[in-house]
């Protein structure tokens, strides 16, 4: 009954209202209808995508995954493509309606390119468990459904698992090493989820006895797959992760829709890691003394700039938690940063705050030490998670210090200014109150990275931490590795840089610790141009506020002029100039 009524409320609504009722359908609204029909074509084919949409008709159901069902959904892709061109007036469009078919536009051609020019069902095991583990969880989490209806759609998508696994073994054909290496992890802690940690996750709810028999079912299942990787998948797993100059050229230009060339991203990468590194040793220079009360500075060269920041920040590192209080020190932290958010008026914070920050979940680590996992855009009223991964258990005291010392107490406040307050969190809860349902699901990552990488520099510019120069040296260390992540994507993806090479480039260059440079070589490894997107998105959004400032002088307004960038949504940020300076005209 309860489902009943939820689906009836959806549907009114979506109901027309009675004044628009008998109105003749403008340009704008026929491609808002047009988008509508193609999402719930989406959502019925692909029901996880759905789930993560915020939809939930189709929460009970998993995809079709086969090769045969991955054909038919190019080609609708294709067919898709070519109908829009030919329905869709863009001349007839208001500007912001034909952002939103720019949009939709370009997805339909990466989307197409990336299926001609990859295979991830073939070459990526991680994906599979999306549907084995993702597709449950973000159900029992993020979901606004009542409890037992979420229970009920679990037990349903855990007795499809099989087909999953089945599809798995059918497809895999000679991935990277490295990827069959974090599938293995994460399946692990899939094996994990379902033998206890679902039933710890909901409570009274763990009751459910078809829950139960769901998960005992499938359990020996993912034991055998486990299995399947390690004795059949691993020995074989010698294919190339390198995507190559081309294919990385042509990618990056589709993925981040910045209007920026590989070669303008890395040069003007290089650029700006020189001029950060300036900035760093100023600083490190002020803090010497204070560090190092009885020590000679090293020489004023380029050897010695570097060591002296580096001897700076290594001992300023040493100060941090245990691993244990990874998830509680950061908590410990977000009251004092959203205080200093309203004081300052660096913009105004989603009310109520939906946000929990929590020890990342074993079968999504291996790709970042942290992620924000919004609500869904269809959904907005769910909770946002904050994830953080304490180092891996099979991890060495050495490496776990080594750990410790990059993620210190610095950092720490750092990373939830990136990934919540207001950085990720903030920006996406802005994000979901677009009335655009194009902008909501096909959203910009370039935008939200460089939204977060540019709030950490808005953060400490108006005072947070009261001008602490070690705060200071770490924001900018974490800076610099967002220009240098742009630099290792390139080189590890179109040059033949070895993995020890790339370790060095990054504790030499970004001075991170071996550790996470170890990590930051996994994961550029695991992804192409997706690294690229902290620096190129930052750079957009620190364009756009020195020309706005310049031309506004002392009538500008930072918290204003942060609304207005957020207000039109998660972008491609080559609109962020021209949507900004129209919100502006209106008042806040």
């Amino acid at each position: 009954m309860k489902r009943i009524v939820f689906v009836l409320l959806l549907l009114l609504h979506f109901q027309p209202s009675s004044e628009s009722i008998g109105q003749p359908e403008n340009e704008d609204m026929k491609l808002e209808r047009r988008f509508k029909q193609y999402l719930d074509a989406e959502f019925k084919t692909h029901p996880l995508f759905a789930t993560r949409s915020g939809n939930h008709d189709y929460d009970d159901k998993l995809d079709d995954i086969s090769v045969a069902a991955r054909k038919r959904a190019i080609a609708s892709t294709r067919k898709t493509l070519d109908e829009l061109t030919k329905e869709i007036d863009t001349k007839k469009l208001s500007r912001s309606a034909q952002i939103d078919y720019e949009i939709w536009q370009h997805e339909l051609k990466k989307e197409i390119w990336l299926a001609e020019n990859a295979d991830r069902f073939a070459d990526d095991p991680r994906i599979y468990n999306d549907y084995i583990t993702e597709s449950v969880y973000s159900l029992l989490t993020q979901s606004t459904l009542p409890l037992p209806v979420n229970v009920r759609n679990a037990v349903s998508r855990i007795r499809q698992i099989p087909k999953i696994v089945k599809a798995a073994r059918e497809s895999i054909k000679n991935p990277p090493k490295v990827l069959t290496e974090v599938a293995l992890k994460q399946n692990k802690g899939a094996i994990a989820f379902y033998d206890s940690g679902i039933f710890s996750l909901i409570g009274e709810e763990a009751k459910n006895s078809d829950l139960k028999a769901a998960c005992k079912a499938v359990v020996p299942v993912l034991r055998d797959y486990q299995k399947h990787l390690e004795d059949d998948v691993l020995p074989r797993s010698n294919g190339e992760w390198r995507i190559g100059k081309k294919r990385f050229a042509d990618k990056l230009l589709l993925e981040l829709d910045a209007g920026v060339s590989a070669l303008e991203v890395l040069k003007e990468a290089d650029d700006e890691a020189e001029r950060v590194e300036i900035e760093m040793y100023v600083i490190a220079r002020q803090l010497w003394k204070q560090v190092f009360p009885k020590k000679i500075m090293p020489v004023d060269d380029d050897k010695g700039r570097r060591e002296t920041i580096r001897l700076v920040l290594d001992e300023t590192s040493k100060e941090h938690g245990k691993p244990a209080n990874l998830v509680r020190d950061a908590i410990a932290g977000v009251d004092k940063i959203k205080s200093f958010i309203k004081d300052k008026d660096l913009l105004r914070l989603p009310n109520p705050d939906r946000c929990q920050i929590i020890e990342m979940p074993e079968f999504q680590r291996g790709f970042s030490i942290a992620y924000l996992n919004p609500a869904p855009p269809m959904d907005p009223k769910a909770s946002s998670y904050y994830a953080i991964a304490p180092p891996p258990k099979e991890w060495d005291d050495r490496r776990v210090t080594s750990f410790m010392q990059e993620y210190n107490k610095h950092i720490l406040q750092i990373l939830t200014i990136h990934e919540a307050y207001p950085g990720h969190y903030v920006q996406l809860e802005y994000a979901n109150r677009h009335p655009s349902l194009i902008r909501k699901i096909l959203s910009s990552g370039v935008f939200a990275e460089g939204w977060a990488v540019y709030m950490e520099k808005v953060m400490l510019d108006e005072g947070f931490g009261d001008g602490d120069p070690k705060l200071r040296l770490h924001q900018l260390k974490w800076y610099l590795r967002a220009v240098c992540n742009a630099i290792l994507d390139y080189k590890m993806h179109c040059t033949d840089i070895s993995d020890e090479d790339a370790v060095l480039f990054l504790v030499l260059r970004a001075f991170q610790s071996e550790a996470e440079a170890i990590l930051k070589v996994i994961r550029a490894k695991q992804s192409s141009c997706q690294l690229s997107t902290y620096f190129v998105g930052r750079m957009a959004f620190q364009r756009v506020r020195r020309s706005v400032q310049n031309e506004l002088g002392e009538r500008f307004e930072l918290g204003r002029f942060h609304e207005a960038v957020l207000d039109h949504g998660s972008i491609p940020v080559k609109y962020l100039p021209e949507v900004t300076r129209e919100r502006l005209k209106r008042g806040r």
